[in-house]
């Protein structure tokens, strides 16, 4: 749970709609997403929010606040090169969460991005080594480009699960067969070259992230998995999006593990995309954010003002995607006592 001091700066009645929206909020979270265990699972979750910079109210960034504090370990695109906002987002959640975050990206494509990742330092522990990926000269993309954002590589440890994850957010553009095939083959040089990594360091690779993947039979989603690189059945079942017709964020896993250490089962873990316009910024709660933003829309009709809060108002205080997150196993003491076990036995 974070911090909860900023209601008592707000006006009664904002404070009491805060306040019964955040126990809404707690009560889907609570019935949606796993219980944080303290060594046994690590809740992992990735969240593209949108334009992410000192844009949000303070009763949006307690919901923001909220969602994250259920997970152990949340990657964040789209953070602004003014990190004012991802700092207030910090102070709300309690002292044993961290972070670490890139430098913006230069150029029109990159939009001066950040990505981070917020963690909980009492379940996962950096292992001091974070960087931006950069592709050698003769691993470049299509025309000789490096990413349009930079992808984002941190060593982590949860118990006995050691892994390296990163953190993407592939190119868009536009709808066009050039924009597409510029996504795929980013997509192609990242999962190529990380999967080259693995097996040579052997070690466990995540990578995660918003991948603009329209649906998981398109091409996109063929490349991320073309290298050695997986995505459950579970993830792939949940858009991101809040049409809920979008597959854009998606969590891949290369790992270099025993065959007994499990770290996802489709049958015992869990995996979903949090949607948490069932408890806040719903369609119904229209008509009390109105005074908020009409000013933005003079002269608009109600099916357009009811357009705008549902596409662009509420996005830029929640956002546009949802958080996908899935539960993984950390704790192989049984799997690594029946190994020495099997061992001895055969020796």
């Amino acid at each position: 749970m974070p911090y909860y001091y900023p209601l008592k700066k707000m006006k009664q009645v904002k404070r009491l709609r805060t306040t019964k929206n955040l126990l809404k909020l707690r009560e889907q979270l609570d019935q949606e997403i796993p219980q944080k265990t303290a060594n046994d699972t690590m809740l992992l979750a990735t969240w593209n929010i949108r334009k992410f910079g000192d844009n949000r109210t303070p009763e949006s960034l307690l919901y923001i606040a909220e969602i994250i504090s259920h997970f152990d370990l949340v990657a964040i695109q789209e953070v602004s090169a003014d990190m004012k906002g991802l700092k207030k987002l910090m102070s709300l959640l309690k002292l044993n969460w961290d972070y670490l975050v890139t430098d913006s990206t230069d150029g029109t494509a990159g939009g001066g991005e950040r990505m981070a990742f917020l963690y909980d330092k009492s379940k996962i522990k950096f292992k001091n080594l974070a960087g931006e990926i950069v592709l050698p000269k003769t691993k470049l993309i299509g025309d000789g480009l490096q990413f349009a954002r930079t992808p984002f590589c941190v060593d982590y440890q949860a118990e006995w699960f050691k892994f390296i994850i990163t953190t993407v957010h592939i190119y868009y553009g536009s709808t066009s067969t050039a924009d597409k095939k510029k996504r795929e083959e980013e997509i192609n040089a990242l999962t190529k070259l990380l999967s080259t990594r693995s097996k040579n360091e052997d070690k466990n690779y995540i990578l995660l992230g918003d991948f603009n993947i329209p649906n998981v039979n398109d091409n996109t989603m063929k490349t991320l998995e073309k290298y050695g690189f997986s995505v459950p059945q579970a993830i792939k079942k949940h858009p991101t999006d809040l049409g809920g017709s979008k597959h854009y964020d998606q969590i891949a896993f290369n790992l270099k593990l025993d065959k007994k250490m499990t770290v996802f089962s489709e049958n015992e873990q869990k995996a979903g995309a949090f949607n948490f316009t069932k408890s806040v910024y719903r369609k119904e709660d229209l008509e009390v954010y109105k005074e908020d933003f009409l000013h933005k829309v003079p002269g608009k009709s109600e099916k357009e003002i009811e357009k705008y809060y549902m596409t662009t108002w509420r996005t830029f205080e929640m956002s546009d995607h949802l958080p996908l997150w899935v539960e993984l196993k950390i704790d192989f003491s049984n799997q690594y006592l029946e190994k020495i076990t099997d061992d001895n036995i055969s020796n």
